[in-house]
């Protein structure tokens, strides 16, 4: 289907979804709900910050930073790629491919893979940002490519999943779903649990996905489309898919908050919850956003409910992801919100620059990344309060005998 055309139908049905609050006593009620006063409980300290490049505000590109434990890679819309140190931010190396990029990196074996927005995959090696090859994949990508066993795989806005070689990016094989009359601009980026890739579609369907063979082991409908318009009928898989264990969650717009069996794809518990964003997990719960900006945790081992916040309501927060004892939340106007995970109180709140954070942020061990759309890459900590001792340590206790 012509991208043009699927883009402008999209615009309609967000028009006409939102006209009944475009006249009358419905304006003042969407609007961004304000922020309240803050005084932060949880101690968050900026370790350095970086500039990757141009900016990527209203385009909803998928463009998000990865690590492979030493550094971290990230990319911005202009056509950049930067490696900087994990722990100092010093910069490893950048490079201008000059192309518009819509989605990646992705990192693994020694590469980084990102994707343009004309449709091309580009492998760059990891020590030294040099090109490695670059293959044209028939359509624009918003989703993080996914690098594992000697094969890359990217996954189209036009319902398409490929496994290249990471050799020398020919095709290995080839998977596509029906495309529906109507789609949300965004996409689900594929995660490998076990031998499977386990990727999301428009359709709303789950599926995993032999790495190897391409053969499809399970298929899950996650949201079934139901209404006789096209926009009641959305039922995209656009947001991130997490899992724990041997247990998947996902969800789709306009559909359930659905936990699987990995090996199966039995459903184990489902929650009616209509998400863009996906959910992400810890080892207790199951976090989302619903689509008007409210937070939700959810039991990890049967979906019951734990906490709800609905202090970001429309302020378009990203998908809240776990962190020390908090979860971290963007939003349109470039702050970051840090609430516990055990009952979703506000902790602590911070701002990155003046403009929104699109795209969830990546926690690795006690460290935190974030990009902006205005291109800046940013490293936070948490700070522990060390309070006065209360009691000798067995040295003071050593020396008065």
């Amino acid at each position: 289907m012509n991208n043009a055309l699927r883009m402008i139908g999209l615009l309609a049905a967000m028009l006409l979804s939102s006209s009944c609050g475009i006249f009358g006593d419905e304006e003042e009620k969407l609007e961004p709900k304000e922020l309240l006063k803050l005084t932060n409980t949880l101690n968050i300290k900026k370790l350095w910050s970086s500039k990757v490049g141009g900016s990527a505000e209203f385009l909803l590109v998928g463009l998000r930073p990865a690590t492979d434990g030493s550094n971290i890679y990230a990319a911005s819309q202009d056509g950049n790629v930067i490696a900087v140190d994990a722990v100092s931010g010093k910069q490893r190396w950048k490079i201008k491919l000059e192309i518009e990029l819509s989605a990646g990196p992705g990192v693994g074996e020694g590469a980084v893979a990102v994707a343009s927005k004309n449709g091309n995959v580009i492998l760059l090696d990891a020590k030294t940002g040099v090109e490695t090859w670059r293959v044209f994949v028939g359509g624009e990508t918003l989703a993080q490519p996914l690098i594992s066993e000697g094969v890359v795989i990217a996954q189209t806005i036009d319902n398409r999943l490929r496994a290249l070689s990471l050799f020398d990016g020919k095709q290995k094989w080839e998977l596509e779903q029906s495309v529906p009359a109507l789609t949300m601009r965004g996409a689900s980026s594929p995660v490998l649990v076990g031998g499977n890739v386990i990727a999301g579609f428009d359709n709303g369907r789950l599926l995993a996905v032999d790495l190897e063979s391409g053969d499809i082991e399970w298929d899950s409908m996650l949201s079934m489309p139901t209404g006789r318009s096209d926009l009641d009928r959305l039922a995209d898989v656009d947001g991130s898919i997490a899992s724990v264990g041997q247990d998947i969650y996902a969800a789709g717009y306009q559909g359930r908050v659905t936990s699987l069996a990995a090996e199966s794809g039995q459903v184990l518990w489902a929650r009616e919850i209509s998400t863009q964003v996906g959910v992400s997990a810890d080892w207790n719960s199951v976090y989302t956003t619903r689509e008007d900006g409210e937070l939700v945790a959810m039991s990890r081992n049967n979906g019951a409910e734990i906490w709800r916040n609905d202090d970001l309501l429309r302020r378009d927060p990203t998908l809240p992801m776990p962190f020390h004892t908090a979860v971290v939340v963007g939003d349109f106007e470039g702050y970051l919100h840090f609430f516990s995970s055990i009952d979703g109180t506000a902790v602590a709140r911070m701002r990155l620059g003046r403009k929104a954070i699109s795209n969830y942020p990546l926690v690795v061990a006690n460290t935190l990344y974030v990009q902006s759309d205005d291109g800046t890459l940013a490293a936070f900590t948490v700070v522990q309060d060390r309070s006065k001792r209360s009691a000798p340590d067995v040295s003071d206790e050593a020396d008065e005998t």
